[in-house]
């Protein structure tokens, strides 16, 4: 099985859980038989090719053809309002100016003529001309699918960024379309969605052949909120991968215990219900500090909200982490908290209990479905969530018990499991024989 695969980011070089997921999976892929061709809009060079053969986009000339998939694609694009926030990536303001500039610029290349080609250089990351990435991404991949052709089977997308390009690369080359939604814009943005990503987002899970989602969450929303046939969407959840250095240990200079918050500083993660927990826990005890690793939109907010509590001189703010920091923030860590709004998965509970760290996640999480050993809340009821702390914190049995069988539950969710549900689902749309039952 050889699939064509777009994502928007791979490690070393990320920006959450995508890219970690992305990794995770075509590693599982490569062990279950399948080859992967992963195309990014930006590669680096460093990225670990044993396992797969990453394409950077940027270094594709992509051929535009008035008559082809690029014109409906830049043609649809030219239509998009944006009325609201790309939480979190950039304020209004910014995408709004980025976004005219931009459709001045495709219009003038539309009066270059029936053909013509052009490289484009992209960033990769999510920043205000952003839209602009997703829709040259989509003229990309379709040239990707031609030079392509015949080293492939099915196409795989990533999110709504690359649904585009998916889509695009399926109708060059007649194969089949997988999309994977790892987040929908109600995640992201509860019932505020940005028009333009939704009805990308729609596009894509329309026109899949089946449509993979990481949790039994999602695939509810997928199906009601975007009408997607209930037989073609399937869950596969995601998995942690074990490595040297996961479990390294970390020197500490002080006794206090320390509860970590770790993802994005926006809305779908809950950290002003993480801030309003910790106060509620440091009226009981001093004993305790907080961490909130990350950033995000809502840092001005939420820092705010620590001075007006009074908790600064026990709230710490480290930025965003990647790599081996994210490691050593765990290792330092007593309880992990995860108090998102709504989470399709939530790979990091499962990196900290892969650090023997004992969880306090969301029952609005797709990883609480899969979870037995992990302290679940309501992302609102700070009450409940402070206690969970203070018990974790207060009392060493109780934490030991968590952290010793939390670890042991996470060494049963491997990739490999879930690379082979994923390859199931390529032989179902490939027509190949597979055991239904281990989709």
């Amino acid at each position: 099985m050889r699939v064509l695969m777009f994502g928007w980011e791979f490690p070393p070089h990320i920006a959450g859980g995508l890219g970690t997921a992305c990794y995770g999976m075509t590693r599982g892929l490569a062990k279950n038989g399948v080859d992967v061709i992963f195309v990014m809009p930006k590669a680096y060079g460093d990225e670990d090719q044993r396992f797969v053969r990453v394409v950077n986009a940027s270094d594709v000339e992509a051929v535009y053809r008035e008559d082809g998939i690029s014109e409906a694609l830049w043609n649809k694009v030219s239509f998009m309002q944006i009325d609201s926030n790309m939480v979190p990536y950039s304020s209004p303001e910014e995408f709004a100016c980025e976004h005219e500039k931009w459709l001045s610029a495709g219009e003038r290349n539309l009066r270059r003529g029936d053909v013509w080609s052009e490289r484009y250089t992209f960033s990769g990351a999510y920043g205000a001309n952003l839209m602009e990435e997703v829709a040259r991404y989509a003229v990309v991949a379709e040239q990707v699918a031609r030079d392509l052709a015949g080293q492939f089977d099915v196409i795989h997308a990533h999110d709504w960024l690359t649904y585009c390009a998916g889509i695009a690369a399926s109708r060059v080359s007649g194969k089949p379309l997988v999309i994977h939604v790892h987040a929908t814009e109600y995640d992201r943005s509860g019932e505020n969605v940005n028009p333009a990503v939704y009805d990308i987002e729609k596009a894509g899970i329309l026109a899949a052949d089946a449509v993979i989602t990481v949790s039994n969450l999602t695939r509810n929303i997928v199906i009601t909120r975007y009408g997607a046939d209930p037989d073609k969407v399937f869950t596969v959840h995601n998995a942690v991968r074990f490595a040297p250095g996961d479990d390294m240990a970390a020197e500490r200079f002080l006794d206090d215990k320390i509860v970590t918050f770790l993802g994005r500083i926006t809305y779908q993660k809950g950290p002003d219900y993480f801030v309003e927990a910790a106060a509620k826990v440091l009226q009981r005890t001093n004993g305790v500090r907080f961490v909130m690793a990350g950033s995000g939109d809502m840092m001005p907010h939420v820092v705010r909200r620590v001075a007006k509590l009074g908790i600064s001189d026990r709230f710490h703010f480290t930025g965003f982490l990647r790599g081996a920091e994210v490691n050593r923030m765990f290792a330092l860590s007593d309880v992990y908290v995860m108090p998102s709004v709504s989470e399709p998965f939530g790979i990091s509970p499962l990196e900290a209990m892969r650090s023997n760290v004992p969880v306090i996640i969301s029952k609005q999480s797709g990883v609480a479905e899969i979870l037995k050993y992990a302290v679940k809340v309501d992302y609102w009821d700070v009450d409940a969530m402070a206690d969970a702390i203070y018990g974790l914190v207060t009392y060493p049995a109780l934490g030991h018990m968590f952290a010793d069988k939390g670890h042991e539950e996470v060494t049963g969710l491997k990739w490999d499991n879930a690379a082979a549900k994923i390859k199931a689902v390529y032989e179902h749309v490939t027509g190949a024989e597979h055991n239904a039952a281990s989709i």
